[in-house]
């Protein structure tokens, strides 16, 4: 049976992704304390195992778990951390029957995607780390006068 008061609504997030980041980050700006928890799934604290999955079926599509232990996932983990966040009115459209099964169309591709998408600007202005390394790109050398004044001569 459905619980009246599902709050807290955990939601399990991969930190990493610059959408998903900045998806969080929005929650978090609206989110009311004890309504919706956010957990990183990069965290050191993090343990799949203990939830009973592994680490790449959480990674695989976003999760959220209620008050009461029920789980939820993909579209329906999005939904209700908006409404948990006070936000429901802009994820409305995921409740919509006729548009639902072109928005998990949708939801799954970007599940597919979304690995290939670490190349986009993270949100904190992190870069994407594998294995505690970082890459971060080479700077760019300022021209020096030889070269400006190589380039202006006709």
């Amino acid at each position: 049976m459905y619980n009246k008061n599902p709050w807290p609504l955990t939601l399990y997030f991969d930190g990493n992704c610059p959408l998903c980041a900045r998806e969080i980050k929005i929650l978090r700006r609206h989110a009311t304390h004890g309504r919706l928890l956010f957990i990183d799934l990069n965290s050191a604290e993090f343990d799949a195992k203990a939830l009973g999955f592994t680490f790449e079926h959480m990674q695989s599509v976003l999760h959220a778990r209620f008050a009461d232990g029920r789980w939820v996932e993909g579209l329906d983990a999005t939904l209700w951390s908006w409404r948990a966040a006070g936000l429901g009115f802009w994820a409305s459209p995921l409740t919509w029957r006729a548009l639902r099964p072109l928005l998990a169309f949708g939801y799954r591709l970007f599940c597919r995607l979304r690995p290939h998408l670490a190349w986009l600007p993270h949100p904190d202005g992190r870069r994407r780390c594998v294995d505690n390394r970082c890459a971060v790109p080479e700077s760019q050398h300022a021209p020096d006068a030889s070269d400006t004044l190589k380039t202006r001569q006709p």
